[in-house]
């Protein structure tokens, strides 16, 4: 497989913390009340003092908060993720009793000893200067406000907490299976989202998350040896005392805040002609092979970066940061956390993937909660293109296996429609073939339908309206239908809403005559091919009704197809030898064998 190479800018090795200061970009800064549109905002000022002894720390948060909702709130809430490492958490439990467990989770919690669990502990909290209520309950913290926060108010929260960093179990922890001492993700108390849906104070049960748009500032104290990054600019040198150093961090318009780190952390930069500045950390211990694996991926990064700025839109940061850490593969803002003991093409794989999700979730921050595929399917589908782009022998249809497993799981029976929570899927194989493969088969049937040029152009357009917001599953439709001046609505409503499934057959074929027939509940536009008798070939286009319109088609069109007819017959030119329904194999047929006619 050939990698097509970009020359290195600069390279270096760093042994102190990752990413130096940076003058930020003209980052897009949304007026939080437009048009009907509201988000709230909430900006983070921390200092943390981190004991690498006993993976304890200590924390000062000032939370400034600003209700731009028409709503008075009296209740406010915050996530206490690592609170869901202990035994009996609902984490925990819900990984021992449901049918297919998490195979990095298991009923490992359970086993976790005092000194092993994770927690974040709320010692005080004040609202403007006077004290709060609260309860921990699991995950959550739930506020009692003693006043109110009116719309358009403005409230300053002091909180103190102490914490301990659990053993790594799922995505975030210390001393992961590679030897990672810190991967430190959704590790602080973390204000709840408000939205014109309410609050978002879902308990966390190993899926996804959803935060407040806002600004970070955080100083971290953490042992002298140990490497750091993630998150954010560096603001000057790190200050060394007693052993100690504090780097300090500012993160402009982010809905999270990630670091990681260890006394062996390699620190590579590679600096892309136009920006960002790709920082790299792993460990200086890994086998030389997976070595080699970490210094080839630096330039092959950019070239992921420069696929996905090209294809949705323009990456807002300065920086972005590929770590070795986590348990698998997650992605934070401006980094991600990786396993880094892996074969080539796993590590550019996954890395594409994890870079993708900053455009599908971190800049279009959807609620991932509750719409898991906005999320991974969106990433998948774009990233599995960056793949491609990347490969010297192109696959003519590279999500051909996305297709193959939502259709496996259409046929199973026990598929539950993308609008379940993420939390209430029955199985995690039936969640993740919905939230990856049916999300990705979402937004690729998309350009089936109103075709590949205009569902570029929709990506786009999402990309340049909904950044930085928080997009719900209609938007995209209704993207669809501004860049289009189709009807879309249906499109939405039985592949995301239900599990109707797509079916039409080859009914009959004489002479001239086709016939075919819709055997599955959800309408589709169809693309036919035709070979006649004599050889000749002519393709076909049978725009659905309901659909009130036609994608640009260099196909003989024909007439509409009215959904509720369940069948339709119609003469070709010549005598005919053989129909095929759909040969680019884009729509998502569950029963492909009825597709094909020849005599």
């Amino acid at each position: 497989m050939k990698y097509y190479i970009l020359s290195f800018l600069s390279l270096f090795l760093m042994t102190s913390c990752g990413a130096t200061q940076q003058p930020t970009k003209a980052i897009k800064t949304l007026n939080t009340v437009t048009n009907g549109y509201w988000q709230q905002h909430a900006d983070y000022a921390m200092e943390i003092d981190m004991d690498v002894d006993n993976y304890q720390y200590k924390g000062n948060q000032t939370l400034v908060y600003t209700n731009n909702s028409p709503d008075v709130l009296n209740r406010v809430y915050y996530h206490l993720y690592f609170n869901a490492f202990q035994p009996n958490s609902e984490m925990d439990v819900r990984s021992r009793t449901i049918a297919d467990p998490d195979g990095r989770v298991g009923d490992r919690i359970s086993k976790l000893q005092p000194n092993e669990i994770g927690y974040i502990k709320v010692n005080s909290l004040q609202q403007n200067g006077t004290a709060l209520s609260y309860e921990t309950v699991g995950t959550v913290l739930e506020v009692q406000l003693n006043q109110a926060i009116q719309p358009g108010e403005k409230v300053t929260f002091k909180m103190n907490f102490d914490a301990q960093v659990p053993i790594q179990i799922r995505r975030s922890g210390r001393d992961n299976k590679e030897g990672v001492a810190l991967s430190m993700s959704q590790w602080y108390p973390k204000l709840a989202e408000y939205d014109d849906e309410g609050w978002h104070a879902d308990p966390y049960i190993a899926r996804e998350f959803h935060g407040v748009w806002g600004d970070f500032d955080v100083k971290l104290t953490i042992d002298a040896a140990y490497v750091v990054g993630g998150t954010g600019y560096l603001q000057g040198e790190p200050e060394l005392k007693k052993g100690k150093k504090t780097h300090h961090f500012k993160a402009p318009n982010v809905h999270d805040f990630t670091w990681a780190a260890d006394p062996d952390f390699i620190h590579d930069t590679f600096e892309m002609p136009n920006g960002p500045k790709l920082h790299f950390y792993y460990k200086k211990d890994l086998d030389q092979k997976y070595l080699d694996n970490w210094k080839k991926l630096q330039s092959d990064t950019a070239l992921l970066m420069e696929f996905f700025n090209t294809n949705i839109g323009t990456y807002p940061y300065e920086q972005y940061s590929v770590i070795q850490g986590g348990d698998g593969g997650m992605e934070y803002a401006m980094c991600t956390l990786i396993t880094g003991k892996r074969e080539y093409g796993s590590l550019l794989g996954v890395t594409a993937h994890e870079l993708a999700h900053t455009w599908f979730q971190f800049l279009l921050a959807s609620n991932e909660s509750k719409h898991e595929w906005m999320d991974e399917g969106f990433t998948s589908y774009i990233s599995t293109l960056a793949m491609n782009s990347l490969r010297e022998n192109k696959n003519p249809n590279p999500l051909a296996r996305t297709y193959a497993g939502y259709i496996a799981l259409a046929n199973s029976g026990v598929e539950q429609p993308l609008t379940t929570h993420s939390d209430r899927y029955a199985t995690n194989r039936v969640y993740g073939t919905a939230a990856y493969s049916k999300g990705a088969v979402f937004l690729a049937q998309l350009g089936y339908v109103i075709g590949d040029t205009n569902l570029d152009k929709t990506i786009k357009k999402y990309f340049d309206d909904f950044s930085f917001k928080h997009p719900k599953p209609f938007d995209i439709i209704r993207t669809a239908e501004r860049i289009t001046d189709f009807e879309l609505d249906w499109y939405f409503i039985d592949f995301a809403q239900t599990t109707n499934t797509i079916d039409y057959s080859v009914k009959a074929v004489e002479g001239t005559s086709i016939t075919l027939e819709r055997v599955g509940l959800m309408p589709m536009p169809i693309d036919l091919s035709v070979t006649y008798t004599d050889g000749s070939e002519e393709e076909f286009y049978i725009p659905l009704q309901m659909m009130r319109g036609e994608k640009p088609t260099s196909a003989t069109m024909i007439k509409d197809w009215a959904w509720a007819m369940p069948t339709y017959t119609f003469n070709a030119k010549k005598t005919v030898k053989s129909v095929e329904i759909d040969s680019s194999k884009m729509m998502a047929d569950v029963d492909r064998k009825n597709n094909v006619f020849t005599k």
